[in-house]
């Protein structure tokens, strides 16, 4: 038997952290060997082994990753250089079966966690750090140019994670984070793709019988393909095993999903989609209705304005994603997308919706100009939290692509 030489791990710095509903990996630039200090395969492939993909058995037994599109995350942060910034936020989404790390979009979730991992890391020059109340941490989202600001508490110098804020899909109370989304879609660009606030989306008969189906599409937050849950036979109330055991229906969605992002443009052909698993979401919305949650909550239909489903990484998500809410809380301020006529329809600049979980409630301050709508923000509260640091490890050739 011939021998092998062995080889050392790599360790690399890094915190592993809660933030809303996902969590994840979280990097310092400077941190990270220096092969992946710039996108490329070697950087891929470090975030790759980290979270343990591509996994055939779909379990992330060999990595930090928790196989659901909510736990295959990573974040890598710096020092900003932009004016009126303190941090640089860039998001992968890491594939669970595939070799493959989505750029395309932002983890809204984790967005609530970054503002204290800055703090935390030196991120965020010192005197705009208060000793106790709230720091105001100024993010600069790297994978989709948009500037996020943080309210993060702090308390004897230190970031305040404990506390009474309860967040649904959680089990745990923490401290609140306040998130405002500033300007989620710019004037220069097009909120809805195809300028219509409902379109007829042509889809194969697989997907609906009769090939068109109402849909919203738009860009805020996350690109996202509302429609109608009743239109495709749900009720806009369904848990994620009613949906996630169903292939065939998780193949519905896919193809949906891929003809959506043909019509909003982000794509140049179907085949295309495969390899932009992040973007576009797909989303359910239906009138409010009386359901009980997956923790067993009862949520009455009095409690709330409308329901939504959404779809991360091929699977119903067991929440609700942050970028997917602003995108929910964009389209619901504006009178006749389908958001909005679940909703109840008119004028407002907040809805409480019901998900799987539980409920959320997100505002947006938006208002047409010159013919076109437009958003100044988006507010929600999430909660983070440090789960552990240190080193995390992989093998010595990970970086030899």
């Amino acid at each position: 038997m011939s021998a092998v030489m062995a080889r050392p791990q790599i360790r690399v710095p890094a915190t592993y952290m809660r933030g809303g509903t996902s969590k994840g990996v979280f990097f310092k630039l400077d941190d990270l060997p220096a092969a992946a200090r710039e996108p490329g395969p070697a950087r891929d492939a470090l975030l790759l082994r980290v979270i343990g993909s591509p996994d055939p058995y779909a379990k992330h037994t060999d990595g930090m990753g928790g196989a659901t599109s909510s736990t295959s995350k990573t974040v890598i942060l710096s020092k900003s250089t932009r004016p009126d910034h303190d941090v640089d936020y860039l998001f992968g989404q890491v594939s669970i079966d595939k070799p493959f790390v989505d750029w395309s979009g932002n983890c809204g979730n984790l967005t609530a966690a970054v503002g204290s991992f800055a703090i935390e890391n030196r991120l965020v020059d010192a005197d705009r750090i208060p000793r106790d109340g709230t720091a105001t941490v100024r993010i600069w989202q790297v994978n989709i140019g948009k500037t996020i600001v943080a309210h993060v508490p702090m308390c004897a110098g230190e970031v305040q994670e404990t506390g009474d804020f309860e967040l649904d899909g959680v089990t745990f109370p923490a401290a609140e984070v306040r998130i405002e989304f500033i300007e989620p879609v710019d004037a220069d660009d097009a909120m809805f793709p195809t300028g219509n606030l409902v379109d007829e989306l042509e889809v194969p008969a697989t997907v609906l019988a009769g090939g068109r189906l109402a849909a919203t599409l738009i860009n805020a937050g996350i690109p996202t393909i509302f429609v109608n849950a009743a239109d495709i036979g749900y009720s806009g109330c369904e848990l994620q095993e009613a949906i996630n055991g169903d292939d065939a229906a998780l193949a519905r969605f896919e193809t949906l999903r891929a003809h959506g992002a043909l019509r909003m443009g982000l794509i140049d052909n179907l085949a295309q989609a495969a390899d932009r698993q992040h973007t576009p979401k797909v989303a359910l919305v239906a009138p409010a209705a009386d359901y009980v949650a997956s923790s067993g909550k009862a949520i009455a239909a009095a409690d709330i304005d409308l329901n939504v489903r959404a779809l991360s990484m091929g699977k119903l998500h067991h929440a609700m994603m942050g970028t997917a809410a602003v995108a929910i809380a964009t389209a619901a301020a504006i009178p006749g997308t389908l958001v909005n006529l679940a909703a109840g329809g008119g004028d407002r600049n907040a809805v409480r919706f019901g998900h799987p979980s539980g409920t959320l409630r997100v505002g947006a301050e938006a208002a047409p100009v010159d013919g076109e709508w437009q958003v100044k923000k988006v507010v929600m509260s999430r909660s983070a939290r440090v789960l552990m640091q240190g080193t995390v490890r992989v093998p010595a050739d990970t970086l030899e692509t």
